[in-house]
């Protein structure tokens, strides 16, 4: 007579929610638009060529992107031509920020951070998954945990196999 034993999935039956910040994460390129390339030797912007510029540039190009504008130079840019590229590069882009790509990457998943309905959270023993093939900077799984420490009874971090404790909620 064979005796049969059941495996019991202990981490199925925690009622442990997994929040996997991939899964919350924009699609679409990330790319950083330069103005340095259109000053006159590096220093200044015309303002005459820099109009022209933007006349004739190609802003299709940035289509379903999120680009970062900044100046890598040690110069000195009017606000008005950062505001001339957001501008032109509204319609197509979809995300625009001044900044380096860790800003423009912040932004992006505090955006989609601060869309989710955290009320669907209310009460629930959350696990912010830690590891995946995304790298996610930290700046967003402080932003989860600062939305969700407001609704959630308990926050881990990691796999629901191995979590480091974050906040548990003193009914």
């Amino acid at each position: 007579m064979e005796i049969q034993e059941n495996i019991i999935n202990k981490v199925a039956q925690s009622g442990l929610i997994s929040f996997d910040l991939a899964d919350i994460y924009p699609a679409g390129e990330r790319i950083v638009y330069d103005i340095k390339d259109n000053l006159f030797h590096g220093l200044i912007l015309k303002e005459k060529d820099f109009r022209e510029f933007i006349k004739q540039h190609d802003w299709t190009q940035y289509q379903g992107k999120h680009v970062a504008v900044t100046c890598s130079t040690d110069a000195i840019v009017p606000t008005w031509a950062y505001m001339l590229l957001a501008n032109k590069m509204t319609p197509y882009a979809s995300t625009i920020v001044f900044g380096s790509l860790e800003t423009l990457e912040t932004l992006i998943l505090e955006k989609a951070i601060n869309s989710i309905d955290i009320e669907k959270y209310k009460d629930e023993r959350i696990v912010i998954k830690g590891c995946g093939d995304i790298n996610i900077p930290v700046s967003a799984y402080v932003e989860l945990t600062a939305r969700l420490t407001k609704v959630a009874k308990s926050i881990m971090y990691g796999e629901p196999c191995s979590t480091v404790p974050i906040y548990k909620r003193k009914d």
